[in-house]
């Protein structure tokens, strides 16, 4: 037995008004595809928000959040007491280590981020950079110095080799490095260590870690290193322009105020504190690492250690006391000298080439690197 329903006149109305709203074509519906993928990539909202809008989206971030929460699990987060400094009186940081991102060919570049959050306007700095050495460190602070206009009263450092010796517990006292201590005596602030078991002393910097898990949103969707500095760069300057949970207010606006906090310092000898003359294990690449850059040098020493002396604008790399190549010091991610280049090419992909042929493909990649600043 078959039975029939009736409907009322009114639910008919009220179904036809739920079909039509089915129907309804959102801004999102072009880059569904896209956000599906890189909610599975553990992208968050945001990133993904600032990414399709270079694709042309002109929806709103709020229709953009809802649709993620109905793809992906919530995370819950443990609340914690946030610690609030005066102006000018700190500042935090960190790394984030070992990231790995894919340029549009699949090609793997691993790098590290040196992080820096002023405690009061939350002010961020960050260093795209292939090492965490302690002349990295130093490099990168001297940076962030530079980009915030001065320095706090103190650092809160988490416990990170290149800044101490013996790392703080709940029975023990943090022994600073001794180099530490001179570049921080030179810059005219004090170190402190997270106390253990208290994340609330590093949460600044701890939530500004999580947050460039934005970058994620960019795997296979650049061309080489310095897209990528520029991605890095572009996020930062996002960054301290948005309103933060925490003050309700944009960093750049408080930082007005705070900056009027920062001490003055002499970038020249803070500078003369980090090593003048050290040792570099050649890479792979060919390549040598200086304060977050690279340099080449002949493709014959790959990993030999060789020296690198600083010398005002320039670097020289030697080896057994013959100097071997001869950089001008640079802000450039990858420095490459014409020959070392040539020979790079010519064992790789262009092993092949006439040589006419492959000095073209070097001129090509020369250009490439001297027009993309890092």
């Amino acid at each position: 037995m078959v039975s029939i329903i009736y409907l009322s006149p009114v639910a008919n109305l009220f179904l036809k008004f739920r079909n039509k709203r089915k129907r309804r074509k959102s801004k999102l519906d072009p880059y569904r595809n896209i956000i599906d993928e890189k909610v599975k990539n553990s992208c968050s909202a945001t990133s993904i928000f600032y990414f399709i809008k270079e694709m042309g989206y002109t929806g709103g971030i709020s229709i953009l959040r809802d649709y993620c929460h109905q793809i992906k699990v919530k995370k819950q987060t443990t609340p914690v007491v946030r610690i609030q400094t005066a102006p000018g009186q700190s500042a935090q940081v960190d790394w984030k280590e070992d990231f790995v991102l894919h340029t549009r060919k699949g090609t793997p570049i691993k790098f590290s981020i040196f992080l820096y959050v002023l405690g009061y306007s939350r002010k961020k700095y960050l260093n795209f950079v292939f090492d965490r050495k302690q002349d990295t460190l130093f490099s990168s602070l001297v940076g962030a110095f530079e980009f915030m206009n001065g320095v706090p009263k103190e650092i809160v450092f988490d416990n990170m080799k290149t800044a101490v010796d013996h790392a703080r517990s709940s029975f023990t006292k943090v022994v600073w490095n001794e180099k530490l201590l001179e570049f921080a005596r030179t810059a005219g602030f004090t170190p402190k260590s997270c106390k253990p078991f208290r994340p609330q002393t590093k949460g600044k910097v701890e939530s500004l870690a999580r947050t460039i898990e934005r970058l994620r949103v960019y795997d296979y969707e650049f061309d080489n290193v310095n897209d990528l500095a520029q991605l890095i760069h572009k996020l930062n300057v996002q960054l301290n322009n948005e309103l933060s949970q925490a003050t309700g207010e944009k960093p750049n606006t408080l930082w007005t105020k705070e900056k009027e906090y920062l001490s003055p310092f002499d970038k020249n000898l803070l500078l003369s504190v980090i090593d003048r003359d050290q040792t570099r294990k050649v890479s792979n690449e060919s390549m040598i690492t200086y304060k977050g850059n690279k340099y080449s040098v002949p493709v014959k020493y790959i990993g030999k250690e060789v020296t690198v002396n600083i010398t005002d604008s320039l670097l020289l790399v030697s080896f057994d006391g013959r100097l071997l190549r001869k950089h001008l010091l640079s802000n450039q991610k990858i420095n490459y000298h014409h020959d070392d280049l040539q020979e790079v090419l010519s064992n790789g992909v262009y092993h092949d080439l006439a040589e006419e042929e492959l000095e073209k493909q070097v001129q090509r990649n020369l250009t490439m690197f001297d027009n993309l600043r890092g």
